[in-house]
């Protein structure tokens, strides 16, 4: 016998729970699957375990977009205050690092024990681990076929990332059923890639490795001004990652 819901969310991530989240505390019966045992993974990992959570500078400004006014609409409506709003809530301690980046002065658990309770305080309905095999429209709805029995949502929402980190369980789900559905995708590409040297360079450079610079690098007319990282196979950090 199948589940019923209002939304389903697919992917506990960052997203994923703060979607469900506001949904189940706007009314709605919200499920949310993931095919992992852990919450969070990509959060748990962030900023060195303490999660760089936002920035305080975050604006327009700072995206590039196909579609300029997105950001625009979606930071007027969400802004850094807000978030921090929530933590105060929450009594999570937290400290600027650089440049307006913010740390939890804890870990990165604390980032995810809130949005836990943000869905629970929605009456979010959990289901992980579990594994969704198959999605279709049926009528004006959508029948979800998962190893936990089927699961039918008036909307569905994916949240289940990209292919950034596979070891911690990234896929191209995403990516499958955008295409199933006949979505438009842009074709991906890597991104926040280090700079490998060549052989005869790394040699010369190696002693070099785990050395952090101040940095302004350049491509084009695009400049970044920040730390650079001698890696054991090349250049890393902050300037190296945003150029």
């Amino acid at each position: 016998m199948s589940q019923q819901y209002d939304v389903a969310v697919i992917g506990a991530g960052a997203a994923g729970m703060m979607c469900a989240a506001v949904a189940g505390q706007r009314g709605q019966k919200v499920v949310l699957i993931d095919h992992a045992l852990k919450l969070a993974e990509k959060i748990r990992i962030s900023g060195g375990g303490r999660c760089n959570f936002t920035n305080i500078h975050t604006s327009p400004q700072n995206f590039l977009s196909e579609n300029p006014h997105f950001c625009k609409s979606a930071l007027s409506r969400y802004t850094p205050q807000d978030f921090l709003d929530l933590l105060k809530r929450y009594r999570i301690a937290y400290h600027e690092k650089h440049r307006g980046q913010l740390f939890c002065d804890r870990s990165a658990e604390d980032i995810i024990d809130m949005l836990k309770a943000e869905c629970d305080l929605g009456g979010v309905t959990w289901r992980m681990p579990c594994k969704v095999a198959a999605i279709g429209k049926l009528g004006d709805a959508f029948r979800i076929e998962t190893d936990a029995g089927e699961i039918m949502a008036n909307k569905v929402v994916i949240a289940s990332g990209g292919l950034s980190i596979p070891k911690i369980g990234a896929t191209d789900f995403a990516y499958r059923i955008a295409r199933q559905f006949g979505l438009k995708l842009i074709e991906p590409r890597p991104a926040l890639v280090p700079l490998t040297f060549e052989a005869a360079l790394l040699k010369r450079l190696n002693a070099l490795s785990g050395v952090a610079v101040p940095a302004r690098v350049a491509c084009g007319r695009t400049a970044f001004e920040e730390a650079m990282l001698f890696t054991h196979r090349g250049l890393s950090g902050p300037a190296i990652l945003q150029i």
